[in-house]
Protein backbone atom coordinates (compact mmCIF):
# COMPACT_ATOMS: atom_id res chain seq x y z
CA UNK A 1 0.00 0.00 0.00
CA UNK A 2 2.58 2.39 1.25
CA UNK A 3 4.96 1.65 -2.31
CA UNK A 4 1.45 2.26 -3.86
CA UNK A 5 0.75 5.58 -2.80
CA UNK A 6 4.09 6.42 -3.93
CA UNK A 7 4.35 5.47 -7.22
CA UNK A 8 0.93 6.84 -8.09
CA UNK A 9 1.82 10.68 -5.74
CA UNK A 10 2.91 12.14 -8.57
CA UNK A 11 -0.01 12.33 -10.23
CA UNK A 12 -1.80 14.54 -6.97
CA UNK A 13 1.21 17.25 -7.34
CA UNK A 14 0.51 20.41 -9.14
CA UNK A 15 3.28 22.44 -10.75
CA UNK A 16 5.78 20.06 -9.44
CA UNK A 17 9.39 20.64 -10.29
CA UNK A 18 11.01 18.13 -12.49
CA UNK A 19 13.50 16.69 -10.19
CA UNK A 20 10.78 15.79 -8.06
CA UNK A 21 9.55 13.35 -10.58
CA UNK A 22 12.48 11.89 -10.85
CA UNK A 23 12.94 11.83 -7.28
CA UNK A 24 9.50 9.96 -6.70
CA UNK A 25 10.54 7.27 -9.82
CA UNK A 26 14.00 6.35 -7.59
CA UNK A 27 12.02 5.79 -4.88
CA UNK A 28 9.70 4.40 -6.67
CA UNK A 29 12.10 2.06 -7.92
CA UNK A 30 14.15 1.48 -4.54
CA UNK A 31 11.13 1.27 -2.27
CA UNK A 32 10.56 -2.60 -2.15
CA UNK A 33 13.95 -3.11 -0.88
CA UNK A 34 13.81 -0.75 1.62
CA UNK A 35 10.41 -2.03 3.28
CA UNK A 36 11.69 -5.88 2.67
CA UNK A 37 14.91 -4.27 5.30
CA UNK A 38 12.21 -2.37 7.30
CA UNK A 39 10.00 -6.02 8.14
CA UNK A 40 13.37 -6.89 10.63
CA UNK A 41 11.89 -4.02 13.02
CA UNK A 42 8.83 -2.29 13.40
CA UNK A 43 9.72 -2.88 17.47
CA UNK A 44 10.78 -0.68 20.29
CA UNK A 45 14.06 -1.91 20.90
CA UNK A 46 16.80 -4.58 19.87
CA UNK A 47 17.43 -8.11 21.62
CA UNK A 48 20.18 -7.20 23.14
CA UNK A 49 18.85 -3.59 24.95
CA UNK A 50 15.74 -5.94 26.44
CA UNK A 51 18.05 -8.28 28.26
CA UNK A 52 20.77 -5.67 29.25
CA UNK A 53 19.61 -2.29 29.39
CA UNK A 54 15.61 -2.92 29.64
CA UNK A 55 15.63 -5.89 32.14
CA UNK A 56 18.02 -4.82 34.70
CA UNK A 57 17.08 -7.25 37.70
CA UNK A 58 20.61 -8.48 38.94
CA UNK A 59 18.84 -11.21 40.64
CA UNK A 60 17.17 -14.69 38.79
CA UNK A 61 13.94 -14.56 39.68
CA UNK A 62 13.43 -10.63 39.90
CA UNK A 63 14.83 -11.15 36.27
CA UNK A 64 11.77 -13.44 35.55
CA UNK A 65 9.41 -11.09 37.16
CA UNK A 66 10.62 -8.15 34.86
CA UNK A 67 10.41 -10.53 31.98
CA UNK A 68 6.90 -12.21 32.41
CA UNK A 69 6.14 -8.20 32.74
CA UNK A 70 7.39 -7.53 29.77
CA UNK A 71 5.87 -10.56 27.87
CA UNK A 72 1.69 -9.29 29.63
CA UNK A 73 2.68 -5.75 28.52
CA UNK A 74 3.42 -7.49 24.77
CA UNK A 75 0.26 -9.38 25.20
CA UNK A 76 -2.10 -6.66 25.85
CA UNK A 77 -0.76 -4.52 23.48
CA UNK A 78 -1.49 -7.51 21.21
CA UNK A 79 -4.63 -7.99 21.76
CA UNK A 80 -5.30 -4.04 21.39
CA UNK A 81 -3.89 -4.11 17.95
CA UNK A 82 -5.44 -7.31 17.00
CA UNK A 83 -8.80 -5.35 17.74
CA UNK A 84 -7.79 -2.14 15.86
CA UNK A 85 -7.27 -4.16 12.99
CA UNK A 86 -9.98 -6.17 12.73
CA UNK A 87 -12.41 -3.01 13.15
CA UNK A 88 -10.42 -1.64 10.02
CA UNK A 89 -10.82 -5.22 8.09
CA UNK A 90 -14.54 -4.46 8.52
CA UNK A 91 -14.22 -1.14 7.87
CA UNK A 92 -12.71 -1.24 4.06
CA UNK A 93 -15.09 -4.24 3.57
CA UNK A 94 -17.66 -1.75 4.28
CA UNK A 95 -16.30 1.24 2.11
CA UNK A 96 -15.73 -1.52 -0.81
CA UNK A 97 -19.23 -2.65 -0.34
CA UNK A 98 -20.29 0.87 -0.49
CA UNK A 99 -18.34 1.92 -3.53
CA UNK A 100 -19.94 -1.04 -5.51
CA UNK A 101 -23.29 0.46 -5.49
CA UNK A 102 -21.92 3.99 -5.66
CA UNK A 103 -22.73 5.61 -9.21
CA UNK A 104 -21.87 9.11 -8.70
CA UNK A 105 -18.05 9.92 -9.68
CA UNK A 106 -16.92 11.94 -6.93
CA UNK A 107 -18.83 9.78 -3.86
CA UNK A 108 -16.80 7.11 -6.06
CA UNK A 109 -13.83 8.80 -6.07
CA UNK A 110 -13.85 9.89 -2.03
CA UNK A 111 -14.92 6.49 -1.18
CA UNK A 112 -11.13 4.94 -3.22
CA UNK A 113 -9.23 7.35 -0.89
CA UNK A 114 -10.96 6.30 1.95
CA UNK A 115 -10.03 2.53 1.21
CA UNK A 116 -6.74 3.63 0.37
CA UNK A 117 -6.46 4.96 3.71
CA UNK A 118 -7.67 2.58 5.33
CA UNK A 119 -5.05 0.19 3.51
CA UNK A 120 -2.33 1.83 4.52
CA UNK A 121 -3.37 2.12 8.38
CA UNK A 122 -4.21 -1.76 8.28
CA UNK A 123 -0.47 -2.24 6.86
CA UNK A 124 1.23 -0.15 9.68
CA UNK A 125 -0.68 -2.14 12.21
CA UNK A 126 0.44 -5.66 10.92
CA UNK A 127 3.90 -4.45 10.85
CA UNK A 128 3.89 -3.81 14.66
CA UNK A 129 1.58 -6.58 15.31
CA UNK A 130 4.89 -8.51 13.92
CA UNK A 131 7.30 -6.81 15.76
CA UNK A 132 5.16 -7.17 18.52
CA UNK A 133 4.98 -10.94 17.84
CA UNK A 134 8.77 -10.94 17.75
CA UNK A 135 9.33 -9.69 21.17
CA UNK A 136 6.74 -11.66 22.90
CA UNK A 137 8.54 -14.55 21.66
CA UNK A 138 11.45 -13.90 22.71
CA UNK A 139 10.37 -12.84 25.95
CA UNK A 140 8.72 -16.23 26.10
CA UNK A 141 11.99 -17.73 25.12
CA UNK A 142 14.15 -15.71 27.76
CA UNK A 143 11.59 -16.91 30.73
CA UNK A 144 12.33 -20.62 29.92
CA UNK A 145 15.77 -20.05 29.87
CA UNK A 146 15.59 -18.30 33.14
CA UNK A 147 13.48 -21.21 34.77
CA UNK A 148 16.33 -23.81 33.24
CA UNK A 149 19.23 -21.25 35.22
CA UNK A 150 17.62 -21.68 38.44
CA UNK A 151 16.46 -25.58 38.22
CA UNK A 152 12.82 -25.23 38.39
CA UNK A 153 9.76 -25.51 36.30
CA UNK A 154 8.11 -22.85 37.74
CA UNK A 155 8.05 -20.32 40.09
CA UNK A 156 5.54 -19.36 42.98
CA UNK A 157 4.12 -16.05 44.96
CA UNK A 158 6.40 -17.59 48.16
CA UNK A 159 9.45 -18.10 45.76
CA UNK A 160 9.86 -14.36 44.77
CA UNK A 161 8.64 -13.34 47.83
CA UNK A 162 11.68 -15.10 49.52
CA UNK A 163 14.39 -13.70 47.07
CA UNK A 164 13.24 -10.15 47.23
CA UNK A 165 15.59 -9.33 50.15
CA UNK A 166 18.87 -10.61 48.46
CA UNK A 167 17.55 -8.36 45.53
CA UNK A 168 17.39 -5.34 47.37
CA UNK A 169 20.57 -5.33 48.94
CA UNK A 170 22.32 -6.79 45.76
CA UNK A 171 20.75 -3.42 43.91
CA UNK A 172 21.62 -1.33 46.65
CA UNK A 173 24.88 -2.34 47.22
CA UNK A 174 25.13 -2.17 43.38
CA UNK A 175 24.15 1.49 43.34
CA UNK A 176 26.21 2.37 46.42
CA UNK A 177 29.26 1.20 44.92
CA UNK A 178 28.89 2.97 41.66
CA UNK A 179 27.74 6.31 43.23
CA UNK A 180 30.51 6.12 45.36
CA UNK A 181 33.25 5.49 42.81
CA UNK A 182 32.68 9.16 41.77
CA UNK A 183 32.15 10.34 45.56
CA UNK A 184 36.06 9.37 45.99
CA UNK A 185 34.53 5.78 47.90
CA UNK A 186 31.58 7.56 49.74
CA UNK A 187 28.03 6.48 49.24
CA UNK A 188 25.46 8.85 48.52
CA UNK A 189 23.36 10.02 50.65
CA UNK A 190 20.15 8.33 48.77
CA UNK A 191 21.87 4.99 48.94
CA UNK A 192 22.41 5.72 52.22
CA UNK A 193 18.82 5.93 53.20
CA UNK A 194 17.97 2.82 51.33
CA UNK A 195 20.44 0.83 53.13
CA UNK A 196 18.83 2.03 56.39
CA UNK A 197 15.46 1.33 55.43
CA UNK A 198 16.72 -2.05 54.22
CA UNK A 199 17.58 -2.41 58.56
CA UNK A 200 21.47 -2.45 57.17
CA UNK A 201 24.03 0.05 59.25
CA UNK A 202 25.74 2.87 56.93
CA UNK A 203 29.18 2.39 58.33
CA UNK A 204 29.32 -1.11 57.66
CA UNK A 205 28.35 -0.94 54.41
CA UNK A 206 30.71 2.08 53.77
CA UNK A 207 33.56 -0.38 55.32
CA UNK A 208 32.29 -3.36 52.46
CA UNK A 209 32.18 -0.81 49.58
CA UNK A 210 36.27 0.58 50.61
CA UNK A 211 37.38 -2.83 51.02
CA UNK A 212 36.18 -3.45 47.32
CA UNK A 213 37.45 -0.57 45.82
CA UNK A 214 40.98 -0.97 47.76
CA UNK A 215 40.65 -4.44 46.14
CA UNK A 216 40.17 -3.44 42.75
CA UNK A 217 43.53 -0.71 43.23
CA UNK A 218 45.70 -3.19 44.65
CA UNK A 219 45.09 -5.40 41.30
CA UNK A 220 45.43 -2.36 38.88
CA UNK A 221 48.73 -1.91 41.25
CA UNK A 222 49.61 -4.83 40.29
CA UNK A 223 48.97 -4.45 36.57
CA UNK A 224 45.95 -6.30 36.50
CA UNK A 225 42.32 -5.57 35.15
CA UNK A 226 39.12 -5.56 37.57
CA UNK A 227 36.03 -7.58 36.23
CA UNK A 228 32.66 -7.22 36.24
CA UNK A 229 32.14 -10.89 37.23
CA UNK A 230 34.24 -10.10 40.31
CA UNK A 231 31.75 -6.61 41.09
CA UNK A 232 28.71 -9.82 40.99
CA UNK A 233 30.95 -11.97 43.18
CA UNK A 234 30.94 -9.24 45.60
CA UNK A 235 27.46 -7.93 45.65
CA UNK A 236 26.04 -11.80 46.16
CA UNK A 237 28.61 -12.00 49.29
CA UNK A 238 26.91 -8.65 50.64
CA UNK A 239 23.30 -9.70 49.89
CA UNK A 240 24.28 -13.36 51.93
CA UNK A 241 25.70 -10.88 54.62
CA UNK A 242 22.64 -8.52 54.99
CA UNK A 243 19.72 -10.11 53.83
CA UNK A 244 18.34 -11.06 56.74
CA UNK A 245 18.66 -7.46 58.47
CA UNK A 246 15.71 -6.20 56.66
CA UNK A 247 13.53 -9.07 57.96
CA UNK A 248 15.06 -8.16 61.59
CA UNK A 249 14.59 -4.19 61.15
CA UNK A 250 10.78 -5.47 59.67
CA UNK A 251 9.92 -7.21 63.32
CA UNK A 252 11.29 -4.57 64.90
CA UNK A 253 8.80 -2.38 63.57
CA UNK A 254 5.95 -4.51 64.38
CA UNK A 255 5.79 -6.15 60.92
CA UNK A 256 6.00 -9.75 58.71
CA UNK A 257 7.62 -9.62 55.65
CA UNK A 258 5.90 -13.13 54.52
CA UNK A 259 2.67 -13.78 55.68
CA UNK A 260 1.95 -17.35 54.19
CA UNK A 261 -1.82 -17.41 54.11
CA UNK A 262 -1.70 -14.06 52.14
CA UNK A 263 0.17 -16.04 49.02
CA UNK A 264 -1.68 -17.18 46.02
CA UNK A 265 0.43 -20.67 45.20
CA UNK A 266 -0.50 -24.10 45.20
CA UNK A 267 2.17 -25.13 47.30
CA UNK A 268 0.90 -23.69 50.88
CA UNK A 269 -1.46 -25.54 52.94
CA UNK A 270 -2.98 -23.17 54.08
CA UNK A 271 -3.90 -24.04 58.42
CA UNK A 272 -7.38 -23.10 59.94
Amino acid sequence: MNDLIISNINTALVNTKPEYSAMLKNIDEKMPAVLHDSSNFHKSHSQFMQVTLDVTAITPLRSIYHTLAEVNQTRMALQEAYIAMRRKQVDMRRKEAKLAETIDPFDRELLEIDIMEAGSHLQATQESVNGAIRKMNFFVNQHDQLLKKIGKTEITEEDYEREEAKYHVMTCMKQALNASRSRGGIIDEGNMIYLFDLGINGAQAQAEVFAYLQAEANLMAEGKAPTHEATVQWLEACAEKFYKDAEVFAKRRGFSVLDETSLTNHQLEYKE
